[in-house]
């Protein structure tokens, strides 16, 4: 499986999700909480790459850092992850990853399937973002995959 297309949604996803901050209300309930979201959802992302890797997170996943700071963040965790999955082999992939969530408990999970849960999980948070936007009277971005595919530069496909 190659998970780089969806590394690359991952991060115009993420960068849509972003800007469509900037149209909510500033001040607005609904706009509060969905830069509390998005912080969570980059977050998330920098935190299980650190467990792909072994190397300790700066962030918790619920941290209180502002949408240019994540948004930072979300750049270089996605530039690490499609580097880290660029230089695995299909069967590093497949290996599996212990770690432990953030209570404390040990897992344990292929290389290949946490990825496969950073894709789904910013995809279940950007939705939420949507309602969010529309709810404050913002227009929600479009951030699906197919929404990707058909209107990204064609190098992201290679």
């Amino acid at each position: 499986m190659n998970l780089i297309p969806l590394l690359h949604h991952m991060a115009w996803a993420d960068d849509a999700a972003r800007r469509q901050l900037a149209d909510m209300p500033v001040g607005s309930a609904e706009r509060a909480r969905a830069e509390r979201i998005y912080a969570h959802l980059v977050a998330a992302e920098h935190v299980w790459f650190s467990r792909l890797t072994g190397v300790a997170a700066r962030h918790g996943v619920w941290p209180e850092i502002d949408p240019d700071e994540a948004a930072a963040l979300s750049t270089d965790t996605v530039a690490a992850l499609v580097t880290w999955v660029e230089s695995r082999s299909p069967d590093e992939l497949e290996r599996p990853i212990v770690y432990r969530n953030s209570a404390g408990t040990v897992f344990e999970n292929r290389a290949i399937d946490v990825v496969l849960h950073l894709a789904m999980h910013g995809a279940y948070h950007r939705g939420q973002l949507a309602l969010l936007a529309r709810s404050s009277g913002a227009e929600p971005a479009s951030t699906d995959f197919i929404a990707w595919l058909r209107g990204a530069p064609a190098p992201m496909h290679e």
